[in-house]
């Protein structure tokens, strides 16, 4: 299935998602890990679609999200930096999302400088992951 960039961006804008999770990790210096994430969740029938994005942009993984529903996911930060990040400046997302897309851009470059490895670098990076998905109009 090929797959064109203004597709993507359509579709990204209904369906994909960006994240950024800060879990404590007793191991990590600062006890805490700060992970970010793009997924895109379909059902199960339309899996193809997934696998068309992982070939799009040559990175991530498509696995079984919950039930009947599969997601493609790219978590290393070396692929968001140098292929995720780049397409969607790029090619900027039509809707509300790009305020969130902007902020995840905002947290990888900030992992970029290794901000993420210091007590201070990961409360600026809550203080912008709180302001995702909605955070700010809670």
């Amino acid at each position: 299935m090929q797959i064109e960039a203004q597709w993507v961006v359509g579709f990204v804008d209904g369906e994909g998602c960006f994240h950024v999770g800060i879990n404590p990790h007793a191991d990590m210096s600062v006890g805490h890990q700060v992970l970010p994430e793009f997924t895109v969740v379909q059902h199960e029938r339309d899996v193809q679609i997934l696998h068309a994005l992982k070939s799009f942009f040559g990175c991530g993984v498509v696995r079984r999200n919950h039930g009947d529903r599969m997601a493609y996911r790219v978590r290393g930060k070396e692929h968001l930096l140098t292929r995720i990040i780049p397409f969607f400046m790029k090619h900027p997302l039509k809707t509300k999302k790009n305020v969130d897309f902007l902020k995840f851009r905002d947290v990888l470059l900030l992992m970029e400088k290794n901000e993420h490895l210091g007590h201070e670098g990961v409360e600026n990076i809550r203080a912008i992951a709180d302001q995702m998905n909605r955070g700010a109009s809670r």
